[in-house]
């Protein structure tokens, strides 16, 4: 008798699926193409990171650091937060440095909620939001947003609320729709938070990239919100190091030790070298013009690919943050997103992301999601590719 025959995958193991997003950089790399679907951001990181992690490696910075990461960090990490996004944090116990704020959310679930929870999310939806939210036997409860702007109804998100609702996620700015939360869409869910006795849980990776002069607001400086609130956010977008895995978030001492408690049993710790890098570049750069040329640059690279969808008949949402821009593919061929991303791929060299990926089922099928995180003379041969072959 073979007793492998016994052998199963766990209950949710068959409705897991490779991401859209990998598969389509998966698919972009054995055609040669050019990748506009994954949000790697390889542009060039600042020479001060670099450094700063080289030198640490070289000086024996290689071994496990404290769980909550090095205080160097934490402690430049709580000197940004006040300055530009204005929270107060101690670095003592109130920041946790994660793997990436992937690994802070996944933390953060494991620690405050339990299986069969609800957690309010908007759509359209980071995929690994939701997949991580699954993955933990939690149950994503989605809001949509309106097109074309993407605006909140606070009611609908009212009539989402059930007796198993226990929080609240929010992407701002989001990906991938761009969309900015604004001060009154933001304390209508401060309300609603504290009306259901609710955890908001926010991922403010993209809070530098910001257009047409919108205003990035952190959800734990409204009023009575920083006892629920965990702020996520990291340095993988901003300092072009996505593959570093340096994340963080700040959370009320009350929550920050269990929390840290299970991101230490999946993680251990952020790589120690690469946390001394992040750390020089938000010490050394904390008074220059870095975050402010980078906003003005994402917004040239924004306009630029906007220009070249429009031309070529994709007609974009424009952002007002982030860097990723939803286009309209109604034009493209193929019955599904899914198969409009392989036939432009094809025919142009460009690979995007299927638009039903940030959807519930039967949705984003006339949409494809781009990524304009790349380096100018990428995005310059993406442009005119996109232009040349439609």
């Amino acid at each position: 008798m073979n007793l492998t025959t016994e052998l199963r995958l766990s209950d949710i193991s068959p409705a897991v699926i490779q991401s859209e997003i990998r598969a389509m950089s998966v698919e972009c790399d054995r055609v040669g193409g050019i990748n506009l679907a994954q949000g790697i951001c390889d542009t060039e990181l600042p020479e001060v990171v670099a450094d700063g992690a080289m030198d640490a490696i070289r000086a024996g910075f290689n071994t496990y650091t404290r769980l909550d990461g090095i205080a160097l960090l934490r402690h430049a990490i709580a000197a940004k937060l006040e300055s530009y996004n204005g929270l107060t944090a101690d670095p003592e116990t109130q920041i946790l440095v994660t793997n990436g704020a992937t690994g802070a959310l996944y933390a953060s679930l494991l620690a405050l909620l339990n299986p069969g929870d609800e957690v309010l999310l908007f759509e359209p939806f980071y995929g690994y939001h939701v997949s991580t939210l699954l993955s933990l036997r939690m149950r994503p409860s989605i809001v949509p947003l309106a097109a074309p702007s993407w605006e909140l109804d606070l009611k609908a998100v009212r009539n989402a609320i059930t007796s198993r609702t226990r929080a609240i996620l929010i992407n701002t700015p989001a990906n991938p729709s761009g969309k900015v939360f604004s001060l009154s869409e933001l304390q209508g869910l401060a309300e609603i938070a504290t009306e259901h006795n609710l955890f908001v849980l926010t991922d403010e990776i993209y809070e530098y990239f910001l257009y047409d002069g919108a205003r990035h607001i952190s959800f734990a400086t409204l009023p009575g919100m920083a006892e629920r609130t965990i702020t996520i956010s990291g340095l993988s977008k901003t300092f072009s190091i996505t593959g570093w895995r340096i994340g963080y978030l700040a959370a009320a001492p009350q929550w920050i030790s269990a929390i840290g408690y299970f991101h230490d049993l999946t993680y251990v710790c952020a790589p120690a070298p690469l946390q001394h890098g992040a750390a020089a570049g938000l010490l050394q750069l904390r008074d220059s013009s870095f975050y402010r040329e980078l906003s003005t640059a994402y917004q040239a690279k924004r306009d630029q690919l906007c220009d070249a969808l429009n031309s070529a008949g994709l007609t974009p949402h424009t952002p007002a943050g982030a860097y990723y821009v939803l286009a309209d593919a109604s034009a493209v061929e193929g019955k599904t997103s899914r198969e409009k991303a392989r036939s432009l791929l094809q025919r142009t060299g460009i690979a995007a992301v299927a638009g039903s990926a940030f959807f519930r089922p039967g949705g984003g099928d006339d949409l494809l999601r781009f990524c304009f995180g790349k380096m100018p003379h990428d995005l310059d041969r993406a442009c005119a590719q996109l232009q040349n072959a439609l």
